[in-house]
């Protein structure tokens, strides 16, 4: 397991194991949001299982897939939203992470200073420089 801190409640991990949902939750998490899609994973690793392992953990599961497609505004808003009124910290999952800190990345666009956003990014592994001008776009909209 591979949980990254972007904030002191908001982490991102690549995908997770439903084996460890226990230890997430022993981790002080509360609630796991997946942004990856099933048709990525084989069905052991898709939510289902893992919701079917968090809830016996005692954590909150939340399903919003992300694609390239679908990373718009709406879906920016509702992971936000679900991070703001998590009873905890938050993990969320997809392949590699980068998809769970760049959805986390455009919400804070019209809150934070791109420099802080990418600052924050790259101290969880997550190299977004590439994203300034959609972050410079959002905060002027």
């Amino acid at each position: 397991m591979d949980i990254r801190q972007i904030t002191p409640t908001y982490f991102v991990a690549p995908q997770v194991d439903p084996a460890d949902m226990q230890a997430v939750a022993d981790a002080g998490i509360t609630t796991v949001i997946c942004n990856r899609p099933d048709a990525e994973v084989p069905p052991a690793f898709q939510a289902d299982a893992v919701e079917q392992a968090a809830r016996a953990a005692g954590l909150e599961f939340v399903r919003l897939p992300l694609t390239h497609q679908t990373m718009n505004p709406e879906n920016v808003g509702a992971q936000m939203e679900i991070a703001a009124e998590a009873q905890g910290p938050v993990l969320a999952y997809c392949a590699s992470g980068t998809r769970s800190t760049v959805v986390w990345c455009l919400g804070q666009a019209d809150k934070m200073a791109a420099d802080d956003i990418l600052a924050a990014a790259r101290a969880g592994g997550y190299d977004l420089d590439n994203l300034r001008p959609t972050l410079a776009a959002i905060a002027q909209a």
